[in-house]
């Protein structure tokens, strides 16, 4: 991508850039931490990875890009906080100022509808009854992979 990423809002735009392998990463980018999460090399399944906390861009730019080389990231699926009315808040407008700055990673980049990511992975963390705690130390991660399997779903009809 020659230090340039596109920052797609479509599967098909995305898919397009992608190269014809390769595992992606989803991010669920909140203002204290960024959850991460990879899929499998033929993009049927997302799985929660880790949690970075966020400090300065520049050290968060850091910690991303290693862990994209680690991870061997073909591209980035970063969750887009839409209103309920499907219009953008402040914090959407954040999340895209944020996926511009990760152009130094040269990565093809999807903006994912997240609206209901953090409210279905907290139901299914409580119908697994687990604390508060532990789903306050999980909740990003699996946001991430929530995510990142939506627009995998999404993605399969173009990949073929």
């Amino acid at each position: 991508m020659e230090g340039r990423a596109l920052i797609a809002s479509a599967a098909a735009e995305f898919a397009a850039a992608l190269p014809a392998g390769g595992r992606l990463g989803g991010l669920d980018v909140g203002t204290r931490t960024i959850g991460l999460a990879t899929c499998d090399a033929g993009w049927s399944f997302a799985s929660p990875a880790h949690t970075i906390a966020r400090t300065r861009f520049t050290a968060d730019l850091a910690a991303l890009t290693l862990w994209v080389g680690k991870e061997r990231l073909a591209g980035l699926v970063v969750g887009l906080p839409l209103n309920m009315d499907g219009t953008d808040s402040s914090r959407t407008q954040s999340v895209r100022a944020f996926a511009r700055n990760l152009a130094p990673l040269a990565l093809p980049l999807l903006l994912w509808d997240e609206r209901w990511s953090t409210a279905a992975v907290e139901r299914a963390m409580i119908a697994e009854d687990l604390s508060r705690a532990r789903r306050a130390e999980r909740v990003d991660r699996l946001a991430a992979s929530y995510i990142l399997q939506g627009a995998l779903d999404a993605l399969s009809r173009w990949r073929e």
